[in-house]
């Protein structure tokens, strides 16, 4: 996807602390954090959002939180919890149109936020 930005990160046209990378997944810090820890983990694949997840592709998503697991663990968030978000739509919050799951940590994430 020629204007994504999560796509030119993954192809390193645009810089990012990487965080975790494989062949299926890039991983990253968010240049904007919502907590201590924020990571997007975003899969290579250019797939818009929660709405294309099909049988074709839902391996990834299973692949993903496998990473998510991994990365947790190596960084010591595991043990006192995490949230990991996806938004869905320009009504879910979603603000860049290709799937992408927050992974928050280091803090007391309080609900409702904010």
């Amino acid at each position: 996807m020629g204007n994504c930005i999560f796509c030119k990160i993954i192809n390193g046209e645009i810089p990012s602390q990487k965080v975790y990378e494989d062949d299926v997944v890039f991983a990253f810090k968010d240049i904007s954090p919502e907590a201590p820890f924020h990571i997007l983990i975003v899969p290579k694949c250019h797939i818009r959002n929660i709405n294309e997840i099909n049988n074709d592709n839902s391996h990834i998503i299973a692949h993903i939180f496998e990473v998510i697991n991994k990365i947790t663990v190596e960084q010591g968030i595991d043990k006192d919890g995490y949230r990991v978000v996806s938004n869905c739509g320009e009504h879910g919050g979603q603000t860049v149109d290709h799937l992408h799951f927050h992974l928050l940590g280091g803090r007391n994430l309080a609900w409702p936020p904010g």
